[in-house]
C-alpha cells in the first residue's frame, strides 16, 4: 500500500514544480523593460541644446567610410580601450571643454558615447 501513495507522489511533485516554473517564468517576462526604450536624458539633452545638430546612423556612417568626420569617443579611456569606433580620438567628456583645443574647429566633429 505504501509502495502505490509513493507511485502517486512523484507526478504530484513534478505537476507542482512545473507549474511553480512557469509562473516565475511569466512574471519575469512580464517584468522586463524594452532595451530600446527613448531615455529622459536624451530628450533633455535635446531640448537644452537645439543648437547641437543631431546626426543620424546612416550619416554617421557615411561620414566615417568618406573620412569627412572626426570622431570623438567622450567615454573613459578604459571604455575606449575595450573598444572603439577605429580611428576615433579619445577624450572623456569631463575633459573634453579643457580639450577642445585638440580639434580642428573646420572638420565635422562627431562624438559619440556608446
Amino acid at each position: 500500500m505504501s509502495r502505490q501513495k509513493k507511485n502517486n507522489f512523484v507526478p504530484l511533485v513534478t505537476l507542482v514544480g512545473g507549474g511553480l516554473l512557469l509562473i516565475v517564468a511569466a512574471f519575469m517576462l512580464a517584468n522586463q523593460t524594452p532595451a530600446a526604450a527613448p531615455t529622459q536624458e536624451a530628450a533633455f539633452v535635446e531640448e537644452v541644446y537645439p543648437e547641437i545638430q543631431r546626426v543620424s546612423i546612416d550619416e554617421a556612417k557615411a561620414a566615417l567610410d568618406s573620412g569627412s568626420a572626426v570622431f570623438v569617443d567622450v567615454r573613459s579611456a578604459e571604455a575606449y580601450q575595450a573598444s572603439h569606433i577605429s580611428g576615433a580620438v579619445n577624450i572623456p567628456s569631463e575633459e573634453l571643454e579643457a580639450r577642445l583645443g585638440e580639434l580642428d574647429k573646420a572638420q565635422w566633429i562627431i562624438t559619440y558615447c556608446t
